[in-house]
């Protein structure tokens, strides 16, 4: 599918369909998830009214139901095998995957580490998991602190955004003073 096309129901459907039919991973429009979202962010957008509204509402229950059933199914289809196929993936199912691949090499470390007393890269793994830096946006007006790496952060006003030491902002994060910045904010 070299074209692209905007998408409706009923192209979304089709799609669907042809992916359920077949074993691997099919071609499609590398703007996929893009045009699902500009769709569903323009009919969002729009101000409907009594019938039209529940039509509305229905339209995006169910391009959001096909949307997550199809990207499910090309996500394990994918990761069937021992290694992991990307033809055909888009761009945001990479980003998917290259995640549990990550996710599963910290295992296999952790794991390895473990089994052959490798104590000391067990110590640097949690060393540099604790030093690691987070993202936070936060909901109140804070003082200055001082972060674990004796570093001074803030003050800091409702909506500010800032990168602060894992365990100060897991703090902030508990005290629900602050929440992570995630890819959907």
């Amino acid at each position: 599918m070299s074209e692209t096309k905007k998408i409706d129901v009923n192209l979304l459907y089709a799609i669907l369909l042809r992916e359920v039919e077949n074993d691997t991973v099919q071609e499609v429009d590398p703007n996929l998830y893009r045009n699902i979202a500009e769709f569903l962010g323009n009919i969002k957008n729009h101000d409907y009214d009594g019938i039209e509204s529940k039509i509305t509402e229905s339209l995006v229950k169910m391009i959001t139901e096909m949307t997550s059933i199809l990207l499910k199914i090309r996500i394990e289809k994918a990761t069937s095998l021992d290694e992991i196929d990307y033809s055909n993936l888009l761009d945001e199912e990479r980003f998917i995957l290259d995640s549990e691949d990550e996710l599963r090499q910290r295992k296999e470390t952790i794991l390895s580490a473990t089994l052959n007393g490798r104590l000391k890269l067990l110590e640097t793994v949690g060393e540099n998991h604790r030093a690691r830096s987070i993202v936070i946006r936060f909901l109140k007006p804070m003082d200055q602190i001082m972060g674990t790496d004796l570093q001074s952060y803030g003050p800091f006003e409702a909506e500010d955004v800032a990168t602060l030491p894992f365990e100060n902002a897991r703090s902030l994060i508990g005290k629900k003073v602050a929440v992570k910045v995630s890819w959907e904010d």
